[in-house]
């Protein structure tokens, strides 16, 4: 009897075969197996299972062995018909394939012959166009050959009959010339001017448009006809406007009253703003020779001022009449001109014959030379300034800029410039401040002589801006330079006279000027070319701007080179003065002190008084002797130096008790700091040395050890570094700390 585990078994691996029997039948299916096919066609398909398992297996169980073996054949069996139903499907892909080719094949030479024949049919029509066009070139020559003795002759004519229209044209021209000088000359015999004046425009544009012509001499022609109308018609509006200009009482000599005189006939012809300047100023001309040449008593060669007010009177006086009279019909007639510029520009222009001959008379006179030079930048001020007179036009400071006369203004400049620095230093009040009981005016506390000597490099700086030359100005700035460098020198001469005295009013009067010097000069480039943007190039600017850049960079370099010499010779005066009052605080007896335990209330040491007192002192007199800026760089720099001498020559020179290290703490941050709590918010930050080594010599004793420890076990390690950050330690380095350790002398017993 079979057990029911076996049973299972049995039917588990019956069931598999009949899986892989159905499968081979149905492969068998597709690769065309007749018996297989007829089989399952005919639903016999169980019984045919049935029979293969009871051939194969049969009623022995024994035989269930070899199911195994019979699953491997029926599983190889499966995949070599699978392989065989594969290979069926390629070849049946092929034979598609094969059955298009041979289909898409035979259709090709079909289409080959069209083409061939349409090729063929496309030879032939050529060949018939080419035969064709031989025959038309051979006709077209044939006709040519007949045909070029008529166009021999036909050409002969054509150039005759150019010839003569070129020749009528000429006479065209010429009888129009002809009839527009008849008609300006009927006009002027009328009394005619406008249209004699439109007539002439309209010859100047006929002359206008011959200038491409190779005519040479019906434009020379042309040209002198105009020139000769132009020269008649000017001289009429010539005298015809000396007429209305006698009518009117030309030249306002004062200012002009309303006038009720009418004009005959308007003077708007369209050349006579070309001759505005020399009508206007021919009278004024008249005047100003008379007046300021030769020998009157009004031609006084000190007095340049007399002729040069008279010019921008004359320019006053007649503005108003300017743009209401003439103004308008200079617009009329579409000009450009501006009749009040035009005006002051024919003045301008007898102001400069009238220097061009004064000045060689004064240029070995320096107080009239200067004199005249003042006198011409007050005039060429005003010009530009009251009258809008533009700095393009011709003015005096051309003449100011040729070199005779302008080396010699170099000069003149120089001179006076240094007898103003002999006078301003030689002054009493020279080292005073003029604002001194003005607190908000005198924070930079500059002395006169200071401000003085800057007030004159501005003043020659707002002499020669108005030059036209970028080159002319330069050779100003080298001037300046030299006035500047001078100066330092003289200030440095009086320094070291003042140098024993290094605290007192005066050199610290000194100090201030350089520094404000220096200030000025810092920002003195960006000054200096201000206005000069819309009358220099870009290339003039930026040569002038280097060369202000490289000038007074350098005297700048020398004046803060002065100006740190002598602060710090303060600063080393008065740490001579601190340290001589330390001396007994140095002495003080630190290993002794009681504890603050046993003290009621701590008190200021009494041998620290001398050192803060002197130190009080001190600061409070340089407080007020010194501006803020250089103050605030004194101080810092004492305090940098007395924090180095207290933590080596004091700290590190001793030991200390607990009361000892209460007791320095309390001198340095309850007395010491705030000496400096006026000048900084926390003054402890300027004194890193000292105010590290009270944290160090004040730390419990708990926290001291932990610290000696770690600096023990892990030197020049993060963790070190670590734990000083952590109590405030971050300038001084892991051995100095170490030091300071050693310097305490409160340990217990076994920390010893």
């Amino acid at each position: 009897m079979l057990r029911s585990g076996e049973i299972g078994e049995y039917l588990v691996v019956l069931s598999n075969c009949y899986s892989l029997i159905l499968g081979d039948i149905n492969i068998k299916a597709l690769v065309g197996n007749e018996e297989v096919r007829e089989g399952t066609n005919n639903g016999d398909l169980p019984s045919y299972v049935s029979a293969f398992i009871e051939k194969e297996v049969g009623n022995d169980l024994k035989s269930l062995k070899k199911l195994d073996k019979l699953i491997e054949q029926m599983t190889e069996s499966k995949m070599q018909l699978e392989e065989q139903a594969s290979i069926k499907t390629h070849w049946n892909n092929i034979n598609s394939m094969l059955i298009i080719v041979l289909t898409v094949s035979s259709e090709i030479p079909k289409r080959i012959q069209s083409a061939l024949k349409n090729a063929e049919e496309s030879k032939q029509f050529l060949n018939q166009f080419m035969e064709q066009e031989t025959h038309l070139f051979s006709c077209i020559s044939s006709h040519l050959l007949t045909a070029q003795p008529w166009m021999e002759d036909l050409g002969a004519m054509i150039d005759q009959i150019e010839e003569i229209e070129r020749h009528l044209a000429y006479l065209k021209w010429i009888s129009q010339i002809e009839e527009l000088s008849d008609n300006i000359q009927q006009y002027l015999m009328t009394n005619n001017v406008p249209e004699a004046a439109s007539t002439l425009v309209s010859m100047a544009e006929l002359d206008i448009k011959l200038q491409e012509s190779s005519c040479t001499h019906l434009l020379g022609f042309m040209r002198a006809t105009v020139k000769f109308w132009h020269k008649i018609l000017k001289d009429k509006l010539t005298s015809d406007f000396e007429d209305i200009l006698a009518q009117l009482h030309w030249p306002f000599i004062t200012p002009p009253q309303s006038q009720t005189v009418g004009f005959s006939r308007p003077a708007s012809a369209p050349e006579i703003h070309s001759n505005l300047e020399a009508l206007f100023c021919q009278l004024l001309k008249l005047q100003t020779s008379y007046h300021f040449r030769g020998n009157r008593q009004t031609n006084i060669i000190s007095k340049p001022e007399w002729y040069l007010a008279q010019v921008l009177i004359w320019i006053g006086n007649h503005t108003q009449f300017l743009e209401e009279k003439i103004q308008p019909i200079l617009d009329k007639v579409g000009s450009s001109v501006n009749a009040r510029l035009e005006f002051s520009r024919g003045l301008m222009m007898l102001v400069l014959e009238k220097l061009a001959a004064d000045i060689p008379c004064l240029l070995y006179d320096d107080s009239l030379f200067c004199h005249l030079v003042d006198e011409v930048l007050l005039f060429e001020r005003e010009l530009h300034s009251v009258h809008g007179y533009p700095g393009t036009f011709a003015n005096c400071m051309h003449i100011l800029s040729e070199e005779t006369c302008f080396q010699r203004w170099l000069t003149v400049e120089r001179k006076f410039a240094l007898q103003k620095m002999d006078s301003m230093l030689s002054s009493e009040a020279a080292w005073i401040s003029q604002y001194k009981d003005i607190t908000d005016v005198d924070e930079m506390k500059v002395p006169d002589c200071a401000e003085t000597f800057m007030t004159l490099l501005l003043v020659i700086t707002d002499r020669y801006k108005s030059l036209p030359t970028a080159s002319r100005k330069l050779q100003f700035l080298e001037l300046q330079k030299d006035l500047v460098d001078d100066f330092r020198i003289r200030l440095t001469q009086v320094m070291k006279e003042e140098t024993r005295a290094s605290l007192g009013f005066r050199y610290c009067a000194i100090l201030n000027a350089v520094n404000y010097i220096s200030t000025v000069l810092a920002d003195w480039a960006d000054n200096v070319v201000e206005s000069e943007n819309n009358t220099l190039s870009k290339l003039q600017l930026g040569q002038l701007a280097s060369m202000e850049s490289s000038v007074f960079d350098d005297m700048i370099n020398l004046l803060e080179r002065l100006k740190l010499d002598m602060l710090t010779r303060q600063v080393d005066h008065v740490f001579r003065e601190v340290k001589d009052a330390a001396k007994l605080y140095k002495k003080e007896r630190w290993l002794s002190l009681p504890s603050q335990s046993e003290q009621a209330v701590m008190s200021l040491s009494s041998s620290a008084c001398p050192l803060l007192l002197t130190l009080r002192d001190r600061l409070l007199q340089l407080e007020q002797q010194l501006c803020f800026s250089l103050f605030k760089v004194f101080w810092q720099m004492l305090v940098e130096k007395l924090d180095i001498y207290i933590y080596q020559e004091i700290i590190l020179a001793n030991h200390f008790n607990e009361g000892g290290t209460a007791q320095l703490q309390f001198d340095m941050t309850r007395n010491l700091f705030p000496l400096f709590s006026h000048y900084c918010k926390r003054p402890e930050n300027y004194f890193k040395h000292v105010k590290e080594a009270c944290i160090i010599l004040n730390l419990n004793i708990g926290s001291a050890l932990l610290l000696k420890d770690v600096l023990q076990s892990a030197s020049g390690q993060p963790p070190a570094t670590a734990a000083l950050n952590e109590v405030g330690i971050y300038k001084l380095a892991q051995q100095d700390v170490g030091i300071l350790l050693n310097l305490r002398t409160n340990w217990p017993n076994a920390g010893k």
